[in-house]
């Protein structure tokens, strides 16, 4: 019998339905429970509720009565820190000391941090003439949008949910929010949390499933859902805004992308391997804003090739719950098989195979998990499937380039357009490349350091909208104009 059910979560009770699916952790693929899948009624039941919500206690709530609420959430969060910790490595494999020092804190924290805010984003006020010769007065108010589908992803489950719900609740919305199926187990902790901080029914709710003709599909498709915010892969991002074009309903999308890392001859090598070893391995490269594409001015390229071979052969992978243990497995089976198929596909197409490329080792009791070596090439064209699309796994390619020109116009050179980090001791080159790349936000001698009041999204085919601070106000409300006539 699995250890634990996963049920939906709707009005501030746990609901079931008739059909489950399994979710396995990718360290072993032993099961960890079962998780009820939505249908029409569930998530018509959900939106229900979150649209009731809207017109009960939720919605009466002053600012500082929602703000204070949202508050004991966080430190709801905080108090059950090892329980997160523990089913956010179960879900997805990544070591403990990661889960525990990024994904469940900035889950907190995004709760407060948006608290906060909304209590002091002040709004426009305009006085003007009339063509009467007398006087009238406009201002700016904000309202909630309404009840809000958060469609989120596997790779920072909790850390992304609350990204959205934060901002949602502390403006006056109410939530719907789909986890992906792979990692159900944080959404449905925190419901917990919420009923355990005074947070009224209807205000949070979970319906677990999957995209097309389940949860996802009914969820963005409802008709009394007044907004979708979704992080993932493109081609989803592309079927969320087809289905909320009807009733045209705004969409905030972070999507994929095939971020570039950029190292110049007069970078400190030991800062850019390590840097970039994180944005190429961190979270076994399964993250949104991470590196693929590395490129290296001529003159340091040899040098970075070796030292990044170094660092990528002391990395530790294996059991996540190990301290030690610094890469865990992939998220799932199917995911390895799709990262294998791109290795194959290297090799087809000319590369050297720098580190890895295959299966990692790991003792006997973890041999059914989704292992995988962090892996280096260099030598592919640019034109290489290889080199141009998203493959969300612990590996990268390496090509030289020679003046700044030249890898503006590689770097550029995509549909993506998400992230990208420069790595130079000249002040000017890194103004100039902060300006230059297409891309939504661009890291100067770091990667993955967030402000949360800074605006965050893509370019391209990376998303739409911007979210983050006073930048998230534009998508979890509607700013209205008031004109009185004096």
């Amino acid at each position: 019998m699995p250890a634990k059910e996963f049920r939906h979560f709707i009005n501030g009770e746990w609901v079931s339905s008739a059909r489950t699916f399994e979710n396995r952790n990718p360290a072993d693929n032993s099961l960890i429970g079962l998780v009820h899948e939505a249908g029409k009624a569930e998530v018509d039941a959900a939106v229900r509720a979150a649209r009731d919500a809207l017109k009960g206690p939720w919605g009466s709530m002053t600012v500082a009565q929602r703000t204070a609420l949202l508050h004991k959430v966080a430190d709801g969060i905080e108090r059950r820190h090892e329980e997160f910790v523990a089913a956010e490595v179960a879900d997805t494999g990544k070591p403990r000391a990661l889960a525990g020092h990024l994904d469940i804190p900035r889950g907190a924290a995004n709760f407060k941090v948006f608290a906060d805010l909304i209590k002091n984003v002040p709004t426009e006020s305009f006085v003007m003439d009339t063509p009467d010769g007398g006087k009238a007065v406009n201002y700016s108010v904000r309202a909630p949008r309404g009840v809000i589908a958060v469609v989120c992803p596997w790779n920072l489950p909790l850390l992304l949910m609350t990204w959205k719900v934060g901002p949602a609740l502390a403006c006056g919305n109410t939530v719907v929010v789909k986890p992906s199926e792979e990692t159900p187990a944080t959404a449905t902790l925190l419901a917990e949390v919420m009923n355990e901080a005074g947070v009224p029914p209807g205000v949070y709710n979970v319906v677990h499933g999957f995209g097309g003709d389940s949860a996802g599909a009914f969820l963005t498709a409802h008709p009394e859902v007044n907004g979708v915010t979704f992080t993932g892969e493109t081609g989803t991002g592309e079927i969320i805004m087809k289905a909320a074009a009807k009733g045209i309903r705004p969409v905030s999308l972070e999507l994929g992308g095939k971020n570039a890392g950029i190292v110049f001859a007069d970078a400190d090598l030991e800062k850019a391997v390590k840097g970039l070893g994180r944005a190429v391995f961190e979270n076994s490269g399964q993250v949104c804003l991470g590196t693929e594409r590395i490129y290296v001015q001529r003159p340091l390229f040899e040098r970075f090739v070796a030292a990044f071979k170094a660092h990528a052969e002391g990395i530790k992978v294996g059991d996540p719950n190990q301290h030690d243990s610094t890469m865990g497995p992939v998220i799932s089976l199917g995911h390895r098989e799709k990262i294998l198929s791109y290795c194959r596909q290297a090799v087809a197409d000319g590369a050297a195979v720098v580190h890895g490329g295959g299966i990692a080792q790991v003792p006997d009791h973890l041999a059914e998990g989704a292992w995988f070596e962090p892996t280096i090439w260099t030598g592919l064209a640019e034109t290489s499937a290889v080199v141009r699309e998203e493959i969300f796994g612990p590996v990268c390619h390496i090509a030289p380039f020679d003046t700044e020109e030249e890898v503006v116009r590689l770097a550029n050179d995509t549909p993506y357009g998400l992230a990208a980090s420069v790595w130079t001791s000249n002040l000017q080159v890194a103004h100039r490349l902060g300006s230059a790349l297409d891309v939504g936000v661009c890291w100067i001698n770091s990667w993955f350091l967030r402000d949360l009041r800074t605006a965050f999204g893509g370019a391209k085919q990376s998303g739409i909208g911007r979210e983050g601070g006073v930048h998230s106000l534009e998508f979890y409300t509607e700013l209205r104009n008031v004109c009185v006539r004096l």
